[in-house]
């Protein structure tokens, strides 16, 4: 049987953040059961205009094999949101795995479940979401990390190379170079690679 997602989308999420990530899983041999998770089940609009359906709210069950949660602008009215912070809190206690993309990392240091782990996130925002986290060991150049069951990317499209990273973890190298091919995607397999960490300064 196919692993959980638990998708979290909030107003103002980043689009590729949330669905480059899915579309990896979703190509899976032993698709994942994924469920888009908000506050209520109206449709949330992206940064970028188009909005998701809902399939679950808060009130619901929050055990996942795999919590996924997108950064975006979004995360700076998150951050201040104590109802999707405790959310995220309880969420992440509960799942398996957490996995972040960007700004995402934001909202998962404020419930304080990344203190004292290693983590990164969107190279472009990075001073201002170390403020939300300041007892985590923040990666300044990392395409994307892991700690225990925290995963943590970068920018935007680092979700994709994460998730893949992710696939090769629970499903072997060759199910995630399949995946990698059939979605002709160009998979950054090393962690560490990060050119936009010197692009913003960073290293």
């Amino acid at each position: 049987m196919g692993r959980s997602i638990g998708a979290l989308v909030f107003p103002g999420f980043e689009l590729l953040d949330m669905f480059g990530p899915l579309e990896m899983f979703g190509m899976l041999e032993d698709v994942p059961t994924i469920k888009m998770i908000a506050a209520t089940m109206d449709p949330v609009a992206s940064r970028q205009g188009p909005s998701s359906v809902v399939d679950q709210s808060f009130v619901e069950d929050t055990a996942f094999d795999i919590l996924l949660i997108p950064g975006g602008p979004g995360t700076r009215p998150g951050v201040e949101d104590s109802s999707l912070i405790d959310w995220i809190a309880k969420a992440s206690e509960s799942s398996e795995v957490v996995a972040t993309v960007c700004t995402g990392s934001a909202l998962l240091a404020k419930t304080g479940h990344l203190d004292g782990k290693v983590a990164t996130t969107n190279k472009a925002a990075f001073a201002w979401v170390m403020t939300q986290g300041p007892n985590v060991n923040w990666q300044p150049k990392a395409r994307w990390v892991r700690d225990g069951k925290y995963f943590t990317s970068s920018g935007v499209s680092a979700g994709m190379d994460m998730a893949l990273g992710m696939i090769e973890l629970f499903y072997g190298n060759s199910e995630a170079n399949r995946v990698a091919v059939r979605a002709e995607y160009d998979w950054k397999r090393d962690a560490s690679w990060d050119p936009f960490a010197e692009i913003h300064g960073l290293a």
